[in-house]
């Protein structure tokens, strides 16, 4: 008999991240996929051209490990924990979506219209990508780091810079979501 695969429910994957930023806490240690990033950059020499990535990396390695545990966890789950099953969208954002061009519209996590090399070979795709690579680079670097930084490590540790970086990221969002996506597509 075949198992039923279903995501962890919030009472488990909470208490899961929370344990994870208790023990981060306790060894002085912050989280975030940023900083991950532009540890990586000055492993790769980007010290030579910008004074930001001028730094010890060596005192942020332990932080590797998040982007060596989302690459692996990321293909343990689609691998091995996942049932094949489209994603559960609501059927509003489904039609919303497909008002805009998106055929499969919860398909697939990344769409094709975006995704799939025919569309980023074209003008028009390549410049999303570039724009929006653009946008979350200055963004991340202008907020002081990323989503999961701020969301979970910063508001965890009660810090009001975190809780308006998240509340702008929500903001943004939403103007993305409901002014800019409906102008691009």
């Amino acid at each position: 008999m075949e198992a039923i695969l279903q995501p962890w429910p919030w009472y488990v994957s909470g208490p899961l991240i929370a344990l994870v930023m208790a023990i981060l806490v306790f060894f002085g240690k912050t989280f975030g996929m940023s900083s991950n990033l532009r540890t990586l950059c000055s492993i790769g020499g980007a010290g030579k051209y910008a004074d930001f990535f001028r730094f010890d990396w060596k005192a942020q390695k332990w932080n590797l490990t998040v982007v060596l545990g989302a690459i692996i966890g990321g293909f343990i789950a689609v691998q091995f924990l996942s049932d094949g099953s489209t994603i559960d969208l609501n059927p509003d954002t489904v039609s919303d979506l497909n008002t805009l061009g998106f055929e499969n519209a919860g398909a697939t996590l990344l769409p094709a219209e975006i995704y799939d090399w025919d569309s980023i070979l074209t003008f028009k795709g390549f410049s999303i990508l570039v724009i929006a690579g653009f946008l979350v680079g200055f963004g991340t670097r202008y907020a002081g780091g990323c989503t999961s930084g701020h969301a979970i490590t910063g508001l965890s540790n009660l810090q009001l810079p975190s809780l308006i970086a998240v509340i702008g990221f929500f903001i943004g969002g939403l103007l993305m979501t409901h002014f800019l996506l409906p102008l691009i597509f």
